[in-house]
């Protein structure tokens, strides 16, 4: 049956149709957005800087069809936030997708930065992040983190320090000829210096240490002597390390410029300092520095995010802001970043972001349904196997739905390249007592569902395949006591390490959905002994039992909230906490409480 009601257009690419059970799809995700030149482009859109405001230390990466943005917190968690748009970013949700609560590295969390790598397991993200003693600033030091797959919001776990006995910060990656080099920066009596060293993989160094640029200058003194920050730019077979000189606290925190002008890495001589910054303050902003690199979603452009202040008595804290705008390189191939953009100065989106592109986003995939038999399908899928879904949140509250082939659900039902429009997004509406209803963000129009005796028919979105289910507290994932899976196991919270215990399967109930353990089905998380009290366990137990029956809210920012049918109480993270091992339980519902939201995530 096809969906035409409402004066949508004829010949349309989506229909309903009788399928079986929905498998998990195979196809690899793309590793960049494809290009698609027969569709008209939309029209331009800006932002203006900052994006928002205690944004220091920004890394910023252009993946599969979204940004992807970490800052410092100096806090014990690691934040993420994502946007098909750099406009998004400012009002996209935070997710902490890491947290740590040992003593000796838990707190005061810096110069968050995630790169893919190759890893022992393949291409991976690895998350490098600064982070010390919970007493004081004495014990900072570089750990890293790997992620399950090719999804940058996790989950990640842990990989080890490279440095864990002496202080360093700031670290960042340098590939090159067949090797991989840590970059970081570390005191040396009154100065604060740049080092490198090569690595056996992305957590390990092996091999000596090389001061690779001390403050010398007297543009790199202003408040103390200070080189940190090297980031590594590539051009036209060139590499740069572009750094930040001067202290924080100082309005004149800039950018200086070092090349790799030899073969060696970890040769002096191989190396090149500019004797002039490259980017520094102006009468509007101060202090601009901690810098990344970006591309911009069509690949013609290069983009320099970082944070700087908008008063000269502004310092290191929290006033910093996150702030991005295009550079070029000048007629000697040398780069050229211009000066910082004023607040509040319009600055026209990177290119492409408003397509047409072939976009791939990062997500489980979901299968829409109307009954055991019925699913929604898109033209020349071959049927509801291959018929699912990502369901990608934009920004308002939207979603865009792609397919597996990287088309986007349009409002008259066909599917095409991503055009940054609202006609390609989609509020979800409740309906009924465990079903979905679908409105264009354009028209304001729902999607007409088939109607008999009266009573029209529910959308059941169900997440196909296995997953795991992530807290957007603590950044763990939902795991069984002991890693144990038999009947009256509590589960818990637990760090991302990949075990069977950690791995689930959804299927349909009659009200709603059963969650099972992916390697022992015939058990479901359950609340403990049917109890209708706040504060009760969860636990693995009977699918038969009244309590094992959930619903799943959909949250405006992509999480879900898990409801009990039986007790009509919520999925929640007690006292909102970051310890290992802490039994959940369920409690009355609060509204965008962060202790009750989760993530659904890819295991690989």
């Amino acid at each position: 049956m096809k969906l035409t009601s409402l004066g949508w257009a004829i010949g349309l690419a989506l229909s309903l149709q009788a399928c079986t059970p929905a498998q998990q799809a195979t196809e690899p995700a793309a590793a960049a957005p494809e290009p698609v030149a027969s569709v008209p482009e939309a029209s331009s859109q800006q932002f203006t800087n900052p994006l928002f405001v205690n944004g220091a230390d920004p890394w910023l990466e252009y993946w599969n069809g979204n940004y992807y943005l970490t800052t410092t917190t100096w806090t014990s968690q690691l934040v993420m936030r994502k946007s098909p748009t750099l406009a998004g970013l400012a009002t996209a949700t935070p997710v902490n997708v890491w947290s740590e609560t040992n003593p000796k590295s838990c707190c005061n969390f810096w110069a968050f930065e995630f790169h893919r790598l190759q890893g022992p397991s393949g291409p991976r993200w690895y998350l490098m992040y600064t982070s010390g003693t919970q007493e004081n600033l004495d014990g900072q030091h570089l750990s890293v983190l790997e992620s399950a797959g090719d999804d940058p919001m996790g989950p990640y776990s842990y990989k080890g320090s490279p440095m864990p006995d002496s202080w360093n910060i700031d670290g960042n990656y340098l590939a090159h000829n067949g090797k991989l080099y840590l970059l970081w920066s570390e005191w040396v009596g009154d100065e604060q210096l740049n080092w490198i060293s090569e690595m056996s993989n992305p957590w390990t160094l092996t091999g000596e240490r090389m001061v690779l640029s001390r403050p010398e200058l007297p543009w790199e003194q202003s408040g103390r002597k200070v080189n940190e920050g090297p980031e590594v730019l590539k051009h036209q077979g060139r590499t740069f390390v572009v750094y930040s000189a001067s202290f924080c606290d100082t309005p004149d925190y800039k950018l200086g410029v070092l090349e790799l002008t030899g073969d060696n890495p970890m040769s002096p001589a191989a190396w090149k300092k500019y004797d002039q910054p490259f980017f520094e303050r102006t009468d509007d902003v101060y202090g601009p520095g901690h810098n990344g690199f970006f591309t911009s979603p069509d690949g013609t452009e290069r983009w320099l995010v970082y944070h700087g202040n908008n008063k000269e008595t502004d310092g290191c804290g929290a006033s910093r802001s996150v702030r991005a705008q295009p550079f070029s390189f000048d007629d000697s191939g040398l780069p050229l970043f211009g000066k910082p953009v004023p607040e509040g100065r319009a600055v026209t989106a990177p290119s492409g972001e408003n397509g047409p592109l072939v976009v791939r986003p990062e997500g489980i995939r979901w299968a829409l349904r109307l009954n055991d038999t019925e699913c929604m399908t898109y033209s020349g899928a071959g049927g509801c196997d291959q018929s699912h879904w990502v369901l990608d949140p934009t920004t308002a509250g939207r979603y865009r739905l792609v397919s597996e082939e990287g088309l986007v659900l349009n409002a008259d039902l066909t599917t095409g390249p991503w055009l940054n429009s609202a006609a390609q997004q989609w509020q979800l509406l409740p309906a009924g007592t465990a079903g979905w209803q679908l409105e264009n963000s354009a028209t304001q129009q729902k999607l007409s569902l088939p109607c008999q005796g009266g009573q029209c028919a529910e959308l059941r979105l169900l997440p196909q395949g296995v997953t795991v289910l992530s807290s957007r507290q603590s950044g763990k994932v939902l795991s069984s006591s002991g890693c144990e899976l038999k009947a009256g196991v509590t589960l818990t919270q637990h760090s991302w390490d990949g075990s069977a215990c950690q791995l689930w399967l959804w299927q349909n109930a009659e009200q709603g959905m059963l969650l099972k353990p992916a390697q022992a089905p015939d058990l479901c998380a359950q609340v403990h002994a049917n109890s209708l009290s706040a504060g009760a366990e969860l636990v693995l137990g009977s699918c038969e039992a009244k309590a094992a029956v959930w619903t799943m809210q959909h949250q405006s920012n992509g999480a879900v909230v898990l409801q009990s049918v039986h007790s009509q109480q919520v999925l929640d993270l007690p006292s909102c906490a970051l310890a290992e091992d802490r039994v959940l339980r369920q409690a009355p519902a609060e509204a965008d409480s962060l202790c009750q939201q989760f993530y659904l995530r890819e295991p690989d």
